[in-house]
């Protein structure tokens, strides 16, 4: 056998797997606040100082100290940082758009700011917003001008990658209206296929490649471990049932994803398994870096400096005395930023484990999200 046709016989039995990159040249995303690059901030009161104050070194907009995952995602991307949609003032859409809110759900809420603690802009509304976005945009670019360069192109919308992480808010939500575990639990296939409808339509109007994160290990965060503090606790002092209850959601979410997939075949969906992630910052902390994984970093009071009567940038009076709601000497070894929102560091963690593939399914990394 000559070499040509012994070469050609081998390349036909062990065929190439192709790795080569996806070019992402936009990123959409639809959350709440642990993706909200502004959202909540411009409808309604925006963080203080020292929101924002690690990386941006003033209030970004943002839950958190810094960065969030969604802007790690962007970088990875050699993408600038996405906008908020309801950000009006000189805002650039050109590279991706962020519908996150703060305070999000996927379902309508029971009770809306300002009478409720939840954000009107739940998932069918955000959905909404990019629908009319989507034809709105385009017809910027046809009239010209200065704005037409703030639009993304026609064909990014078939090509950009389309990110989600929502959910918690649903689960606090039945928590905090004293619903018992097991009521939240039967809630959660209603939410589930609520989520499932909305990316449905996204598909519909072009969307192909979806990079989906299930929801974080509830249990663990201050503002659930002060409210239910008689409830179970695990080995990594999380509150074991509000752990369960998101497992069940993160069960219900992978399913419907492989549900997804085989009705959709053209489309690339990746289930992300962020709530792992997060636990093993709870459960090791000192393995990664990190140390008092329950205590919150800017915050107030008690076991878990956290108390929901002041928050992270608001003051207290003690003793007479007025005190400023300030962050921690070192946030960059502190899992918490505000009892409910992760600090720059641990987001750059998370992003870190999960760009791999390593915690996803099919476990293809991010940069090669448009092959699963």
């Amino acid at each position: 056998m000559s070499l040509f046709l012994f070469m050609l016989l081998v390349s036909i039995l062990n065929p190439v797997v192709s790795h080569k990159s996806c070019d992402f040249p936009a990123v959409f995303n639809l959350g709440d606040s642990n993706s909200d690059t502004g959202g909540y901030a411009s409808a309604f009161t925006p963080p203080t100082s020292p929101y924002g104050d690690t990386y941006f070194h003033m209030p970004a907009r943002r839950f958190s100290d810094g960065r969030l995952t969604v802007d790690f995602i962007a970088e990875a991307f050699g993408l600038p940082f996405i906008n908020a949609y309801l950000d009006s003032v000189g805002t650039n859409f050109s590279h991706g758009i962020n519908f996150a809110t703060a305070a999000s759900t996927i379902r309508l809420p029971i009770s809306v700011i300002p009478n409720g603690v939840f954000s009107p802009f739940y998932l069918g509304f955000q959905y909404s917003q990019f629908e009319q976005f989507k034809v709105r945009s385009q017809m910027i670019r046809k009239q010209g001008g200065l704005l037409a360069s703030l639009m993304p192109k026609e064909e990014y919308f078939s090509k950009a990658l389309y990110t989600f992480d929502i959910g918690q808010n649903d689960l606090g939500e039945g928590f905090f209206s004293n619903l018992t575990v097991q009521e939240v639990n039967a809630s959660i296939p209603d939410i589930i296929n609520k989520f499932s409808a909305n990316i449905k339509n996204i598909y519909n109007l072009g969307a192909r490649f979806f990079w989906v994160h299930n929801t974080g290990p509830i249990g663990c965060l201050p503002y659930v471990l002060v409210a239910f503090a008689s409830a179970e606790k695990d080995p990594s002092g999380c509150l074991k049932p509000y752990n369960e209850v998101a497992q069940y959601f993160n069960l219900k979410l992978q399913e419907s994803i492989a549900q997804l997939r085989n009705e959709f075949p053209s489309a690339a969906f990746t289930y992300v398994d962020i709530y792992s992630v997060k636990y093993s910052l709870f459960a090791e902390p000192q393995k990664h870096g990190f140390e008092l994984p329950l205590v919150t970093c800017c915050g107030y009071g008690g076991e878990y400096n956290y108390s929901a009567a002041v928050l992270c940038g608001g003051t207290i009076t003690v003793n007479g005395t007025e005190i400023f709601v300030g962050s921690c000497d070192n946030p960059s070894v502190r899992v918490v930023w505000d009892g409910i929102h992760f600090t720059e560091a641990a987001n750059k963690f998370i992003f870190d484990q999960i760009s791999t593939g390593s915690f996803s399914d099919p476990a293809v990394p991010l940069k090669q999200a448009c092959q699963s």
